[in-house]
């Protein structure tokens, strides 16, 4: 299946993937990213955030990271993610989908549509 043709993604993934396009980071990271990243519009908790990382790794978007910012002052329990090509494609593919649709919106707020 083209990335295009996937179905949409749900708020909580496409914001996991929205946070981790720049860099890998551990789950604590991702959650006040994506807060951050919504301007506190969209808050993630614990369960939703873990149960989503794990959907994402069984689907092939993201994968866990060996990588560390600075592993001096890391702690090495805390476990990393970053995305995997299907997931730049799924995020891509997302970002496409909702400007098509932002596009449709402003053509009719424009016209009076």
């Amino acid at each position: 299946m083209q990335p295009s043709q996937q179905a949409p993604l749900t708020p909580a993934v496409f914001h996991i993937l929205l946070a981790l396009s720049q860099s890998g980071l551990h789950g604590y990271a991702i959650m006040k990213q994506v807060e951050a990243d919504s301007r506190g519009a969209v808050t993630m908790g614990p369960g939703t955030l873990y149960g989503s990382l794990k959907r994402m790794i069984d689907a092939g978007l993201i994968q866990e990271s060996d990588k560390r910012t600075d592993p001096a002052l890391d702690d090495e329990r805390r476990i990393y993610y970053e995305l995997t090509r299907a997931g730049r494609a799924a995020l891509a593919a997302e970002l496409k989908r909702y400007r098509s649709v932002v596009a449709v919106a402003e053509g009719r707020v424009a016209y009076g549509h």
